[in-house]
């Protein structure tokens, strides 16, 4: 019948050993490494999926904080242009009444001064005045006319408020 050979069976054990021996040495390291390298791997996704989601977050606070300095500026920049305006209008305001003032104070100097010069031309027409007077007395030799014109001329002084009126210019004609 069936006769073994023992190189056949020799054959047999040695594979079997040799199988368990790999299993042990060889195929038990390689598995066990296969599997740590694979914790590895599902915890290098695990993290990387936790940074993206992190930087979708930060990515979003950052497009949130973004979005409110563009507003914080908008307003700023309203805010700006407001206070600028007001400073603007004060200082035309300022300026226009410290126009108003230096007009004013023109005006007044101009009227100070046309005053000025009334009064000097009325003195200068009361000594012409007199002096024709003295020329006419001198002349008539009458003292009671002299005395009459210049308290007439002093009269006349004395109640006149601007003027060239009066009898300066009415007396310079009689000459």
């Amino acid at each position: 019948m069936l006769s073994l050979n023992w190189n056949l069976l020799f054959t047999i054990i040695n594979l079997i050993v040799l199988y368990l021996l790999m299993k042990k040495f060889l195929i038990g390291p390689v598995t066990g490494i296969m599997e740590k390298r694979k914790a590895l791997i599902e915890d290098g996704l695990a993290n990387a999926d936790k940074a993206n989601k992190d930087a979708q977050k930060m990515k979003q606070q950052y497009e949130d904080s973004l979005q409110n300095a563009r507003q914080e500026s908008e307003r700023i920049m309203t805010t700006a242009k407001a206070e600028a305006k007001n400073e603007y209008n004060r200082i035309v305001e300022e300026a226009g009444e410290k126009a108003g003032k230096l007009l004013s104070g023109a005006q007044a100097t101009i009227e100070a001064e046309r005053a000025q010069t009334v009064k000097e031309l009325q003195t200068e027409i009361a000594g012409l005045a007199m002096t024709a007077a003295k020329k006419i007395v001198n002349e008539s030799g009458n003292d009671a006319v002299y005395d009459l014109f210049l308290s007439d001329v002093n009269a006349g002084d004395s109640t006149k408020s601007n003027g060239l009126e009066g009898d300066g210019s009415e007396d310079s004609d009689h000459r």
